[in-house]
């Protein structure tokens, strides 16, 4: 179990994180700059927070007011880093058996190093140096170099930017498989809603250096809370919205009320609708359209509208549909089932 509750400001930037992880993958989701990167760093002990605790398994790997602060080689946590910090001088082997520095037994060394070789497949790599690896190759290297040492937390920082788009993919399924096999937490750092969705168990939400929500992934993406939640877990129709019932919104901006399952408190702000929820055969929340322009993508459409009262500075609202659903007429209306209409909030 990692519970994490500390505070670090770097110029105007102002890092505030509180969240436990316990034995299972934790993602945390945020854009660019959120303070995700340096939140492993504090973990690490790589930086130091200016106040708060760090507490893995039972001990204690920072308390400010107790004056403890263990250094790195001690938090026995492993961190991948985006660029994955091999030795380009050394072989693969050899850049493994750096995270064995602490075993002097020769014989355990050995069998550690074998072990780590077969379970991510580096056999006919072992005497290649870094710059003869693919980007994959080099992942699995660096994930190697973590695991001889068997740490109790496991940290992935952007595991897959360092990758070209058509390798992310495959080894995504390689990691997924690989983390069912550890037994420790594993924190893994991202911006890409897709990874955190089919990685993570967990994910933390991460906004301007504070973790606003830590949902189960499912129930994240179902009812992200906020309205920088729904932002960077990728809702395209966000508007400012009023309570105007314990089920119900209105969205002066496009001109409509919606019926909601979720019940709505009287701290409403904006409501949200994913571009691929808009349904033209329900007859629930179901309003006159107008299209008015279309982009084609590789494996569908992304159609864009208007709703008749919706007001002129407002941004045209976006349906994402499958290539098959696409016909020569376009429906009149649009409706959305209540269960995916989304209250927002400040926080």
């Amino acid at each position: 179990m990692l519970s994490v509750d500390i505070q670090k400001k770097l110029g105007a930037f102002q890092l505030d994180v509180a969240f436990n992880a316990g034995d299972r993958v934790t993602g945390i989701l945020g854009a660019s700059g959120s303070g995700k990167s340096m939140t492993l760093r504090c973990i690490a002990g790589i930086d130091r927070p200016d106040r708060g605790r760090i507490v893995l398994d039972g001990e204690t790997l920072f308390d400010s007011e107790k004056g403890i602060s263990l250094p790195p080689q001690r938090r026995r946590v492993g961190y991948l880093f985006q660029n994955y910090a091999l030795f380009p001088n050394m072989t693969v082997e050899k850049n493994i058996l750096c995270g064995l520095y602490h075993e002097k037994d020769r014989t355990k060394r050995q069998h550690a190093l074998d072990d780590v070789i077969r379970l991510l497949k580096l056999e006919a790599l072992k005497k290649h140096r870094p710059a003869q690896l693919s980007g994959g190759e080099q992942q699995r290297t660096a994930l190697a170099r973590i695991l001889v040492n068997r740490p109790r937390l496991l940290m992935l920082d952007e595991p897959f930017s360092a990758l070209d788009s058509h390798l992310r993919d495959h080894l995504r399924i390689q990691m997924k498989k690989l983390l069912r096999q550890y037994s420790g937490s594993t924190l893994m750092v991202t911006h890409n809603r897709d990874e955190a969705y089919d990685l993570c168990g967990h994910i933390a939400l991460m906004d301007a250096g504070t973790v606003l929500s830590v949902k189960p992934a499912k129930e994240l993406f179902a009812d992200p809370g906020s309205v920088a939640g729904a932002v960077i877990t990728g809702c395209k129709n966000i508007t400012a919205a009023h309570k105007t019932g314990e089920y119900e919104v209105e969205a002066p901006a496009w001109g409509i009320r919606l019926a909601t399952a979720l019940p709505v408190r009287d701290s409403l702000c904006a409501v949200g609708i994913r571009s691929h929820y808009f349904d033209p055969q329900t007859g629930h929340n179901r309003f006159p359209v107008r299209f008015t322009d279309e982009t084609e993508e590789p494996f569908g459409f992304v159609l864009q509208f208007r709703y008749d009262n919706q007001a002129n500075d407002a941004p045209d609202i976006w349906w994402q549909i499958p290539r098959e659903m696409k016909s020569g007429v376009l429906p009149a209306g649009l409706g959305i089932d209540p269960v995916h209409v989304l209250p927002l909030y400040e926080r």
